[in-house]
């Protein structure tokens, strides 16, 4: 292998069109999921704006190139996948029949270490280095919106009739339901931005939307739209009043979930499960085959699957100190996080006390913002 790395906007236009075509191409090389819109160039070029040490390896045999691998690196030489941390998806994007050596892999990035959370499937050569995999859930949506519906129907009766009679009521309550899979206007994303910073702190989780890379990154790529990639953002009105909305990244055929968020003065409407299944019905319409809820069992996604996708984390460590030092580190907090969310005698307890905690911050910070206006 002919291995040289390169900053995510240094791609020759050649290169970057290669990539694209993989993907473009990835269902009918029997690798799907190369597809995913968090392993394109756009995803890699956009994270590169808001983050040091964005690379990308090019593989080259024969003259041509044979695999991208985007990563960022550390001044010690820790490697880490693009946007780990928010990426929902990562690995190599290769050619067809391209087969390659991890550690040497690796070494040729100039990396002592490379870590990945979100490891697509079908790279055994990575798979190898995994210390553990995760079911991502998937809504199939290929043979069109009404056979998924039936589907859903049919494995959770229940579940259907309750989310289409809520839909139908918070119209009969609030006025005219009206989804837009597309909009283009960032006020909105603002206000999504604002309820997932909420939602964050009212659960006792950490508000990704505090850290500016993160917003930096969403807005660059709600703004980022080419033929084969686009940043979507899907709104749920009433009444002309935006009470749900998600924001996520598309590729050709897939549609990955990201960022969904509502209005909790509309809670009781379920408007995040009526958003969903709009945006099932509109990807159908839009040629896209599944839409990837991401790794995580969450109620929702339970009750909206057709299927599982299956993700790794680990890192591809070879025999040096920065990579000892750093794997020394990261397993510790890694094993102690995936017990507790594989346990429910462990999570539930956890999870309680996260949003005790949460309802105490946003009750303080409330008290703080009336002080400051007094």
């Amino acid at each position: 292998m002919n291995i040289t790395v390169h900053r995510p906007g240094d791609l020759t236009s050649a290169d970057r069109a290669a990539w694209t075509a993989w993907q473009s191409k990835a269902h009918l090389d029997g690798v799907p999921e190369l597809a995913n819109p968090f392993l394109s160039p756009e995803f890699a070029v956009a994270t590169g704006h808001q983050r040091r040490g964005v690379r990308i390896a090019v593989v080259r045999e024969e003259g041509g190139p044979a695999a991208f691998l985007p990563f960022q690196r550390s001044v010690a030489g820790v490697g880490r996948a693009v946007g780990i941390g928010v990426s929902d998806c990562q690995g190599l994007v290769h050619r067809p029949g391209f087969r390659w050596d991890a550690r040497e892999l690796v070494r040729g990035c100039g990396l002592a270490v490379w870590e990945f959370d979100h490891l697509v499937g079908g790279q055994p050569s990575f798979a190898a280095s995994a210390s553990g995999t995760f079911a991502s859930p998937v809504i199939d949506v290929d043979g069109g919106y009404a056979e998924y519906l039936d589907g859903l129907r049919e494995r959770s009766p229940k579940f259907t009739r309750t989310t289409l009679a809520k839909e139908r009521r918070l119209g009969r309550d609030h006025g005219a339901v009206r989804y837009v899979h597309d909009e283009r206007d960032p006020a909105v994303l603002a206000r999504l931005m604002a309820w997932k910073s909420a939602q964050y702190r009212r659960t006792g989780r950490g508000d990704r939307f505090a850290r500016p890379w993160i917003t930096g990154l969403v807005r660059r790529l709600f703004h980022t739209r080419s033929a084969s990639f686009a940043g979507i953002l899907s709104v749920l009105y009433v009444a002309d009043v935006p009470v749900a909305a998600h924001f996520g990244l598309r590729s050709e055929r897939i549609l990955s979930c990201w960022f969904p968020a509502y209005d909790p003065a509309y809670a009781k409407y379920s408007p995040g499960l009526v958003l969903h299944l709009r945006m099932a019905e509109a990807a159908a319409a839009d040629g896209i085959a599944y839409l990837d809820l991401g790794r995580g069992q969450k109620a929702y996604k339970d009750s909206l699957k057709t299927r599982e996708l299956t993700v790794s984390e680990g890192w591809v460590a070879l025999r040096h100190p920065v990579a000892l030092g750093h794997r020394a580190r990261r397993a510790p907090v890694r094993a102690i996080r995936n017990t507790v969310r594989s346990r429910p005698a462990l999570f539930e307890p956890a999870d309680r006390l996260l949003k005790n905690m949460g309802r105490m911050r946003s009750g303080k910070r409330a008290d703080s913002d009336l002080k400051s206006m007094h």
